[in-house]
């Protein structure tokens, strides 16, 4: 198999994609951020920055919107749709974060997907630090994508 951000002498490169057919594409990721019960209960509604959720929730959409100023060869896409859901989950005890990133290109979103939920995942950690250091930010991945040439993906 030939990974596709290399050319033939090896040399990372940003993939042509103008031959390529606009197609609809979707991707969705998940990710966790693991904590205490006590933080978990201050992010559902006690925490001194406000509100957690909400504040995560936009900084996973500006992180999926900002996804080629940060992953060097991605394509700048125009995307479609962002959804960011963050729910408490008492068994992990923590959050569990998944986006879902949709666009009509070239090229998937399954980049801007993970972006969101890292950026999400990363801001829960900042508006909760205060409270513990030592959450655990776990499990970000595609759960999957529909579109483009390789097709269907499921995890």
């Amino acid at each position: 198999m030939s990974l596709t951000h290399f050319d033939a002498s090896g040399q990372a490169h940003m993939v042509d994609v103008s031959e390529k057919p606009d197609t609809a594409r979707e991707a969705v990721a998940e990710g966790l951020v693991i904590m205490s019960p006590e933080t978990l209960a201050l992010a559902q509604g006690g925490a001194a920055k406000g509100d957690v959720m909400g504040v995560a929730r936009l900084a996973g959409i500006m992180g999926a919107k900002r996804t080629a100023d940060l992953i060097p060869l991605c394509h700048p896409l125009p995307i479609a749709k962002v959804s960011v859901d963050l729910a408490a989950d008492p068994a992990l005890p923590g959050i569990r974060v998944t986006a879902t990133v949709k666009t009509t290109g070239k090229t998937g979103v399954e980049m801007e997907a993970l972006t969101a939920v890292s950026t999400a995942c990363l801001t829960v950690y900042d508006m909760l630090k205060a409270a513990q250091k030592d959450m655990r930010i776990e499990g970000i991945r595609l759960l999957s994508k529909t579109g483009g040439k390789s097709g269907e993906f499921r995890a």
